[in-house]
């Protein structure tokens, strides 16, 4: 019997993984966290139930891994998004389109309201990861208020208005194309609106007049 490679065995293991996750995302989609069971995943991803328990202890551990992988994605693609755009008002309407959309799609609360539907110890090792995205909204509008779009506000307490608007947003309505999109289109002029921002006839962001300047 010809030898497994620790290459090919590790390949084989990454793929096990990658399958577990996979199904477990889609199980998320399709019949949402509650009642979902180590063993619906196993059946989903066409493995055995051992086989899932050798990566993951129990649903809680398998939700902070999934959560972390896609969060750790979607940062990577998100920020390649902003960085080829320029006025920040035009930024903040792409972070709020991705964060409905991708919210939507996995049906994950986010942010600080992972706390809600995990222990505190496993919330904390979320923590790192998931404020990266409130860092990255924190910096749009501060960008936003610096170059003169947005008026001067208390930047952290902005974000966390947004990312609750957010997560009302993506849990409203059904997931049809055109729905969401429309739903997606309403979020996003809400929160452009809210933070401040203004638009000509032409629908471009204007600057604003500023507003004395406040703790940030």
């Amino acid at each position: 019997m010809p030898r497994i490679s620790a290459a090919s065995n590790a390949e084989q293991r990454a793929d096990t993984q990658r399958r577990i996750l996979t199904a477990f995302g889609e199980l998320l989609f399709t019949h949402g966290l509650p009642g979902l069971t180590m063993t619906d995943v196993a059946r989903h991803a066409g493995v055995g139930r051992t086989a899932v328990y050798n990566y993951y202890a129990d649903i809680e551990e398998l939700l902070i891994s999934y959560a972390l992988d896609e969060t750790e994605k979607f940062l990577s693609e998100l920020r390649e998004s902003l960085d080829r755009i320029a006025n920040p008002v035009e930024r903040l309407a792409l972070y709020v389109r991705a964060q409905v959309v991708d919210l939507s799609r996995r049906h994950l609360p986010p942010g600080p309201a992972m706390g809600a539907v995990l222990s505190p110890s496993s919330f904390a090792k979320l923590s790192d990861h998931v404020g990266e995205l409130s860092v990255l909204l924190q910096g749009i509008l501060r960008d936003g208020m610096d170059q003169g779009y947005l008026p001067v506000a208390d930047v952290g307490q902005q974000s966390q208005l947004i990312l609750g608007t957010l997560s009302s947003s993506a849990a409203r309505g059904s997931d049809e194309p055109a729905e969401l999109e429309a739903r997606v289109a309403r979020t996003v002029r809400f929160i452009q609106l809210g933070a401040g921002a203004r638009f000509d006839d032409d629908g471009r962001p204007v600057k604003v007049a500023q507003l004395p300047v406040v703790a940030r």
